[in-house]
């Protein structure tokens, strides 16, 4: 059964001498609005949902190199091995069906197959498949309450560059960039109806909610030492029904996040939040 009541939700985090998210297109900078408001996209959200999911056994189709469970080495391979694309005489319809019940994050979040088909004798109107699943979670960026200072500082870095990595180049310069602190935030909403097209149901959205309180655990590099990004709270709001009580819109206004991480909710009458203290 799908879901059954809408579902509004928010996460606060913190940032300490890390860098949430570079901008590959400004040096690997932090993101930062104009207003130096610091960012992280809903892609970089997304990607560390699905990394925790793999951790947590759940199968997913979108995964990171370094997070790959399977002998697939990309999307095309994965589509193909379990869905057949050029071989399958399964409708659109069937295909779409058969992709979110086997991957989490496809009827979480959605996506697009287009690929174009090999097989011989393929007629001019049958030159491959295109499926558009649209996802019933969506995730907004998350910004930081305040603007944030970003510190910069120059390194050197050595790699190999010979055929066999035995010879070294020489030590170049570099730049590595962090923030300094700040307190960050993103919502998110489930929507029943999008949910009974994609079959994510409410033990879905049970996972996600298992998930998103330990969204940065294992997911330390150079950039983000270990816990040097924390999540805080996460507030879950379940409606009474499929249609909800209140606008997502009025829902995520409720909620005003404090420059030190504690935050208020406005009362909504008939709809009290879920508090959940993050790891």
């Amino acid at each position: 059964m799908s879901l059954t009541h809408k579902i509004d939700f928010a996460v606060i985090f913190s940032v300490k001498n890390a860098n949430p998210n570079g901008d590959p297109l400004n040096g690997n900078m932090p993101r930062t609005t104009f207003e130096g408001i610091g960012e992280v996209s809903d892609v970089c959200l997304k990607r560390k949902i699905r990394d925790r999911l793999i951790e947590a056994g759940v199968p997913v189709f979108v995964q990171s190199s370094d997070k790959c469970v399977d002998d697939c080495k990309t999307l095309k391979d994965r589509a193909e091995k379990v869905l057949d694309l050029n071989k399958a005489k399964l409708s659109s319809q069937e295909l779409s069906a058969k992709a979110c019940a086997t991957w989490y994050d496809v009827r979480a979040f959605g996506q697009v197959f287009a690929y174009k088909s090999t097989a011989k004798g393929t007629k001019s109107d049958d030159k491959g498949v295109s499926i558009g699943i649209r996802g019933p979670v969506s995730i907004h960026p998350a910004f930081s309450v305040e603007s944030v200072n970003i510190s910069s500082l120059q390194i050197t870095k050595s790699v190999s560059n010979e055929g066999d990595g035995s010879k070294k180049s020489s030590d170049t310069m570099g730049m590595k960039h962090r923030v300094d602190y700040g307190i960050y935030s993103f919502c998110g909403a489930i929507s029943p109806q999008l949910a009974s097209i994609t079959g994510f149901s409410d033990q879905d959205a049970e996972i996600l909610k298992g998930i998103l309180p330990k969204l940065f655990e294992g997911d330390a590099s150079s950039a983000r030492p270990e816990g040097s990004m924390q999540v805080l709270h996460v507030i879950w709001w379940k409606h009474h029904n499929k249609s909800g009580q209140y606008s997502s819109a009025v829902v995520h206004k409720s909620l005003t996040v404090n420059p030190d991480g504690s935050f208020k909710l406005k009362d909504l009458e008939g709809l009290q939040p879920e508090i959940i203290e993050g790891f």
